[in-house]
């Protein structure tokens, strides 16, 4: 039985997706540790201009978001939306499209990111030509999913579908609108924006690409692999519900609380710091519903190391979901804003919670996409530790080199000039920037364990074939 058929579902898909991403995830923190050692070596780039921090940092900024977190996102996504629907994949062939196209898009935007060409908006770095591939991929994957949903036999749209669902609208909205812009040559455009409304409309993308994409897409990963492998139900099914519709009308206000001091209206400022504030409730009602459904399952966590990088992952969620609204207090926000402060609240996000709950899932999944035993428990509990160490590591260093870089910033003489000089400062970092580097290399090679782990599990293996169950009358679609 071929593949093709109606009662079987698209899982090769799935694989290669996870390939890409596991891929992604190793050439991104490469250059990340690359970058983080520039930091500390400057000579290290050796003259060259593609190997300088200002065409490497967005390389590693979109080769870990796009790359290696959209990659993990589509292939959740298209797991899942076929598990909780209870049919195929609508249009396989377009969501091969998808897959691929997706990959090329991120690879030759990663090229003219090191050619220098970059239109210096944070995490849309990339100009109009990759802007408009963008748009065509990340349509095609809105019909494959939602048509998916379109057919689905289970009346329920289930908790995970919602975030994925979200993950797409409010991209797709955000990506449109900040790459507005006029084209003055094949690799040039400026943006229609400019001055204070610029700055508005990228920090209303910039967060909210977070906000949806980092947040939201990845709570949609987490509501339906946690439970799964748990082997528990959601804790709170209506809790998780409220949570997504509060989660869903605070975060898109809260892009302001980047543009504290600057010359955009006080209101504008006051609302997104406001909205911050609110966020944190919907963000720890996801985490106290994972936890709580994780709760009665503890035993697992001795033994499974998916379970430790999901639990782990709710913990660092937390962490960071309470960080960032104390940082849109202006009275924090003068402080941090600038600093490597706002470095290790990022990563405290991007690895203890993107990354980690990531790296679970794949654990739980491709041993099961081919039916086999993951090629080393021993291994991936290895990771685990290096995965955390490397976490904490790289946080403890920069909240340490921010504050310090914060609080020397605003150390002014009798006459209101600086008390330090910028040179001083940035030399007196060295040390947390050694620490940086030795974290990145932790967890650097974890995740290169991991890519072994994972290669070795599927090698000469293929999707088994998943037959599509039957849905019981009370839940399914009336025909």
């Amino acid at each position: 039985m071929s593949e093709a058929s109606t009662n079987i579902y698209h899982d090769k898909i799935v694989i290669r997706l996870i390939q890409f991403s596991v891929v992604w995830a190793v050439l991104a923190m490469v250059a990340g540790v690359y970058i983080a050692a520039e930091l500390i070596w400057p000579t290290i780039d050796f003259g060259q201009f593609w190997l300088s921090f200002g065409r490497l940092r967005p390389l590693h900024t979109n080769g870990i978001v796009f790359g290696f977190g959209v990659s993990a996102l589509m292939a959740t996504a298209f797991y899942s939306v076929q598990r909780t629907s209870h049919v195929q994949l609508f249009a396989p062939k377009l969501a091969w499209f998808v897959c691929y196209a997706w990959q090329i898009v991120v690879l030759t935007g990663g090229l003219s990111l090191l050619a220098g060409l970059n239109t210096s908006k944070e995490y849309a770095e990339l100009e109009w030509p990759w802007d408009i591939a963008i748009t065509i991929v990340w349509v095609a994957f809105a019909v494959v999913f939602f048509g998916t949903l379109a057919t689905r036999k289970i009346k329920q749209i289930y908790i995970s579908n919602w975030f994925y669902g979200a993950l797409i609208i409010v991209v797709a909205m955000l990506h449109i609108v900040n790459n507005l812009a006029i084209p003055v040559s094949p690799t040039k455009s400026y943006s229609i924006f400019a001055g204070a409304q610029d700055a508005v409309v990228q920090w209303w993308y910039g967060h909210n690409a977070v906000g949806f994409l980092l947040t939201g897409g990845f709570l949609g990963m987490m509501y339906y692999f946690l439970p799964k492998h748990a082997e528990r139900p959601i804790w709170s099914y209506r809790l998780s519900v409220v949570a997504f519709w509060a989660f869903v009308y605070s975060y898109i206000w809260a892009g302001p609380h980047h543009l504290h001091y600057s010359a955009i209206p006080e209101w504008v400022q006051s609302l997104g710091m406001v909205m911050s504030v609110v966020l944190l409730a919907p963000s720890w009602a996801s985490m106290i519903n994972g936890i709580m459904t994780v709760s009665t399952a503890w035993e697992k966590l001795k033994t499974d190391p998916a379970l430790k990088f999901i639990v782990l992952s709710l913990a660092f969620y937390g962490l960071a979901t309470f960080e960032g609204p104390m940082m849109a207090f202006p009275s924090v926000n003068v402080v941090s804003h600038f600093t490597d402060w706002t470095i290790g609240h990022v990563h405290s996000g991007a690895l203890g919670w993107n990354a980690m709950i990531t790296y679970g899932t794949f654990y739980y999944l491709v041993p099961r996409l081919v039916g086999v035993d993951l090629y080393s428990v021993r291994l991936a509990n290895i990771h685990f530790w290096l995965a955390l160490a490397g976490t904490m590591l790289y946080v403890m260093a920069m909240w340490g080199a921010g504050v310090s870089q914060g609080l020397l910033w605003l150390s002014v003489d009798e006459i209101g000039e600086l008390s330090f000089s910028f040179k001083d400062i940035m030399a007196s970092m060295a040390p947390f920037y050694g620490l940086r580097l030795i974290a990145g290399l932790i967890f650097l090679g974890g995740t290169v364990l991991m890519a072994f782990n994972l290669f070795m599990t599927l090698k000469g293996r293929h999707a088994v074939k998943v037959q599509i169950p039957a849905v019981d009358p009370a839940y399914g679609v009336a025909s």
